[in-house]
C-alpha cells in the first residue's frame, strides 16, 4: 500500500475529477488504485481462515463495482482507501451471509480477529460484522479502527493517516477495540 507521494496526489486529482463528472479520470484512476486495492483484499482474505472462500480479484470487483456505482464526495486518496475498506467489509458480510444462507444455517463463516497477537480468536465474520456495528454505537473512532485494520488490511500507520489521527491512538484503540470485540464474541473468560 505505500506509495510515492506523486502518485497520491495523483489519485487524489483523479478522484476529484472523477466525483465532478469526468468520465476519463475513471480509466486513469483504476490501474493507480487497483493492485493496491487487490492487495489489500488478498491480505484480508489470507488473514480471514479457511472458511472464507472469496477470491481477492472477486473481493476488488466488487468492490469496486459499488464504488463505482455510489456518489461519494471524494476528498483524497486516503478517503478513497477508508470507503474502500466499509465497501470490502460489506462484501464481505454479504458473501458469508449468503453462504450461511444457502447452507441453511450451518457451515458457520470464521475469520481471525487477531493482529500480530499471541491467541487469535477466530470468529464468525456476520457475528463480528454485527459486534462491530454495537462497537460504533460506543465509540466510532474505535470502529472506524477495527474497520481499516481488520476488513481493508491496513497498518496502524495508514489507519492513522486515514482517520488523521497519530499512529499511538490507533494502537489504543485497536488493542481496546479487539479487547472488547473478544468479550462480545466469546463472553467473559
Amino acid at each position: 500500500m505505500e506509495s510515492p507521494e506523486p502518485e497520491s496526489g495523483e489519485v487524489t486529482r483523479l478522484l476529484r475529477a472523477w466525483r465532478d463528472g469526468d468520465g476519463q479520470a475513471l480509466e486513469r484512476l483504476v490501474p493507480l488504485v487497483y493492485n493496491d486495492l487487490r492487495q489489500l483484499a488478498a491480505q484480508r482474505l489470507r488473514s480471514s481462515g479457511s472458511g472464507l472462500t472469496l477470491q481477492p480479484t472477486a473481493l476488488v470487483h466488487e468492490a469496486f463495482l459499488r464504488l463505482v456505482g455510489g456518489k461519494v464526495d471524494w476528498q483524497s486518496r486516503a478517503h478513497f482507501f477508508a470507503v474502500a475498506s466499509r465497501t470490502m467489509r460489506n462484501v464481505a458480510v454479504d458473501y458469508a451471509r449468503r453462504r450461511q444462507a444457502d447452507k441453511r444455517g450451518g457451515g458457520v463463516v470464521q475469520v481471525e480477529l487477531s493482529d500480530e497477537t499471541p491467541a487469535p480468536a477466530t470468529v464468525d465474520v456476520v457475528a463480528l460484522d454485527e459486534a462491530l456495528s454495537r462497537l460504533e454505537q460506543l465509540d466510532a473512532r474505535q470502529a472506524r479502527v477495527v474497520e481499516l485494520r481488520f476488513f481493508a488490511g491496513l497498518s496502524v500507520e495508514e489507519t492513522a493517516a486515514v482517520l488523521e489521527c497519530s499512529p499511538i491512538t490507533v494502537s489504543r484503540a485497536w488493542r481496546t477495540a479487539r479487547a472488547w470485540l473478544f468479550r462480545e464474541l466469546h463472553g467473559s473468560v
